[in-house]
């Protein structure tokens, strides 16, 4: 296959280095022999950093919600920023300072404008709801009753701004001046006014107008630990252990009383909706981009076993195949959350296995499974190439089975890629996000070790 590689990358694959974006070179052949696994790990990131960088909404410097290369857009929202997925986004902005893909001061520029933008949008009890307007600031509704703060997203934000003010508080004057602005940010989340009065548990979401209408008391498992961490953590709004333990936790609920998958992956935790099999990957990475799984455990599981086996499981239904879907095996396995055949499906073993493949599920699984997701990468860089492979890394989504193949993006599932791909490497996001203080506290707080 060819591709139109950046000069940056044909100096990667040379072992070289570049301190700023390049344009597309000339069309270079390249092949199997002509890469190493670790130049091409360094494309896949640069490719998919450009989606929060070249692709970021303009005014704003917030991660677009979506991108259809097409340019046909549902609602016609190109303009609509996402704040989870602008808080991966940030984080792959620091990827692409260490790796040279942009500089310290290019990165600088970009993180003041987001947080100038965060400053001034719509807040809701210091949270920011899901879907925001890069133009305006102004929340654009998720659904009906959804117009208000949204806990999670703002957990997915808030993970990565402190990863960003970790990495400059201690640089420039103009440095410790923005690591200032997102730790009054940081204070400013209540996150104890999302326990709707003083229940032991937190809700997903508030609306001003329609108060807590939707309803959704967060309890495990599924992606939201990062949400009950944070809210523990925080110096001004801060949850008591108790909200987590009977929450989030079920008051010991959230345990198995069945360990096994049928595959004999240990399964601590019960996986909401899909027990036996695990939950769509995403679950494995969103909480995990700089909450580190390595050495993390509390008295209900062993975080990076339990991510690693839910990966292990997951694959080994790809490979098993027992719905016998086209492109299936040991180079091509991933079911997560994404664009999907019938527009949009959290992807999982059993009942939401719909023949779609999510690069996303195997290459954010990186740290997890780093031989299996090599697999996965070769293939589908190599083999599927132009199918699967665009301006931004690859796209969301596929299905060999249906020959179904868009080349559109979602921001929630390009930033774990870059980000674990870092991780796997470097330790760079986990290792920035845990120096934290208030996280160390709010760890210690829930009795955790890390």
């Amino acid at each position: 296959m060819k591709n139109n590689l950046s000069i940056l990358i044909v100096l990667a694959v040379l072992g070289l280095s570049a301190c700023s974006p390049s344009k597309p070179a000339q069309d270079s052949a390249t092949d199997e022999a002509t890469i190493s696994d670790d130049s091409l790990m360094t494309l896949v990131e640069y490719r998919t950093f450009q989606y929060f960088w070249d692709g970021a909404e303009p005014n704003s410097g917030m991660a677009r919600e979506r991108f259809h290369t097409d340019g046909n857009y549902p609602d016609n929202d190109k303009h609509i920023v996402t704040s989870g997925g602008s808080g991966f986004g940030v984080m792959a902005i620091l990827v692409g300072i260490k790796r040279g893909f942009i500089t310290r001061e290019q990165g600088l520029e970009r993180m003041t404008r987001i947080v100038g933008f965060l400053e001034t949008a719509d807040r809701f009890h210091g949270a920011w709801s899901h879907w925001i307007n890069g133009e305006t600031g102004k929340v654009k509704p998720f659904g009906e009753n959804d117009n208000g703060g949204d806990l999670v997203e703002t957990a997915y934000l808030v993970q990565g701004l402190l990863a960003v003010r970790q990495f400059f508080n201690e640089g420039t004057e103009e440095e410790r001046a923005l690591a200032n602005r997102i730790d009054t940010l940081w204070k400013e989340v209540e996150w104890d006014w999302y326990r709707n009065g003083d229940q032991d548990v937190l809700y997903w979401h508030w609306s001003p107008d329609k108060g807590w209408k939707m309803n959704f008391p967060v309890e495990g498992w599924n992606e939201c630990l990062i949400m009950y961490v944070l809210a523990a953590s925080s110096p001004t709004h801060g949850i008591p252990a108790e909200v987590y333990h009977n929450g989030w936790a079920r008051s010991g609920a959230i345990l198995n009383d069945s360990t096994h998958s049928q595959y004999g992956y240990h399964l601590n935790l019960k996986h909401n909706f899909a027990q036996q099999y695990g939950g769509p990957l995403f679950w494995a990475h969103y909480s995990f981009v700089g909450l580190d799984p390595r050495n993390l455990k509390d008295k209900y599981a062993d975080y990076w076993q339990e991510n690693r086996n839910h990966t292990l499981i997951n694959r080994q239904w790809c490979i098993e195949n027992p719905k016998g879907y086209k492109g299936y095996g040991e180079n091509c396995w991933g079911l997560t959350a994404s664009y999907s055949t019938g527009f949009y499906a959290a992807h999982r073993p059993m009942d939401e296995d719909l023949g779609v493949i999510t690069p996303t599920a195997a290459l954010s699984s990186f740290p997890y499974t780093p031989e299996e997701s090599m697999k996965v990468m070769k293939h589908l860089y190599f083999d599927l190439g132009d199918k699967v492979w665009g301006e931004y890394g690859f796209y969301d989504a596929f299905s060999e089975q249906k020959d179904w193949y868009v080349k559109w993006y979602l921001a929630i599932d390009q930033g774990p890629e870059v980000v674990m791909i870092e991780n796997h490497r470097s330790g760079l996001l986990w290792d920035l996000f845990m120096s934290a203080p208030e996280v160390q506290s709010g760890l210690d707080k829930l009795g955790f070790t890390y």
